[in-house]
């Protein structure tokens, strides 16, 4: 069993900032890609921000420039640092984690996900 815990929302004026943590245990081989996505009420679950284990990034365009994503492959965890926020980034944020598990004699590779963090931001 795989699990991520989340840590980091909460409620900050427009232009403040926050950082969402999140780290993964269990039986882990190996962790590819980490990441955040946003679910928007009304429209469908949007790519916030993509870390491989070779550190790459790619970021949604509407995050570009203010967001940036991390990670610690020693502790397997993924972090997200948001500046300059803006009422519409007010959601919850769910990190995801490509995990490689043992399963029987083979390996086993899925997603797994946080429980999501509440991102509020007052204009």
């Amino acid at each position: 069993q795989v699990q991520l815990v989340e840590s980091g929302g909460g409620l900050v004026q427009a232009g403040g900032s926050l950082r969402l943590s999140c780290a993964a245990s269990g039986s882990i081989v190996s962790i590819n890609a980490m990441g955040w996505y946003r679910l928007v009420p009304g429209k469908q679950r949007e790519l916030v921000a993509r870390i491989t284990s070779g550190g790459s990034t790619n970021y949604a365009d509407s995050v570009k420039g203010r967001f940036t994503i991390s990670r610690d492959n020693a502790k397997n965890a993924v972090y997200l640092q948001m500046n300059s926020l803006k009422p519409e980034d007010t959601v919850v944020y769910y990190c995801y984690a490509d995990v490689s598990t043992i399963q029987g004699t083979g390996v086993m590779r899925r997603d797994y996900w946080g429980q999501g963090s509440q991102v509020t931001v007052s204009s």
